[in-house]
């Protein structure tokens, strides 16, 4: 009896028609899970930097930022809540009420070169939540990507 070595082409054929069928069904479920993490950045970044807005909208009511009374209340941009603003309530100490370390990227926008903060759509107190404009003041921030998320809502409505 003779004992071959290697394999035959038919265990060879199977063997390569197993892995494809596994390669198959693991690259689409990559893709979904990259989505998913994606989808994950977007809803936390929209919420610390809405949450960051309310914050200042806050703090003015407060009387902590001193604002002038014909305007919104909300902050001219999103570098404002970085920079900080001077606490009203106690000028003599000359410290600053920052609302964000620092402003977190789109994790939709693919352009590296664009600052965190102009990677966001930003919607003004005096436009509408239909058509969002940029207006003197930031009273919210919304994803420019074009894509449509997992749960069937396009990004920029989140």
């Amino acid at each position: 009896m003779r004992i071959g070595r290697g394999f035959t082409l038919i265990e060879l054929v199977v063997s390569v028609s197993i892995v494809g069928l596994l390669a198959s069904v693991v690259l689409p479920l990559s893709e979904l899970v990259v989505q998913r993490n994606k989808e994950y950045e977007l809803r936390l970044a929209l919420r610390e930097i809405r949450g960051a807005l309310d914050a200042y909208k806050l703090a003015v009511e407060e009387g902590r930022v001193v604002h002038s009374t014909d305007k919104s209340g909300y902050p001219a941009s999103l570098r404002v809540l970085v920079e900080g603003e001077p606490d009203a309530a106690n000028p003599e100490a000359n410290r600053k009420i920052y609302f964000l370390r620092r402003v977190p990227r789109d994790p939709f926008e693919t352009d590296t070169e664009l600052a965190a903060e102009e990677t966001w759509g930003k919607r003004s107190y005096a436009s509408s939540a239909d058509s969002p404009l940029e207006g003197e003041d930031v009273f919210d921030v919304y994803s420019r990507a074009a894509g449509v998320g997992l749960n069937g809502v396009p990004y920029r409505e989140w």
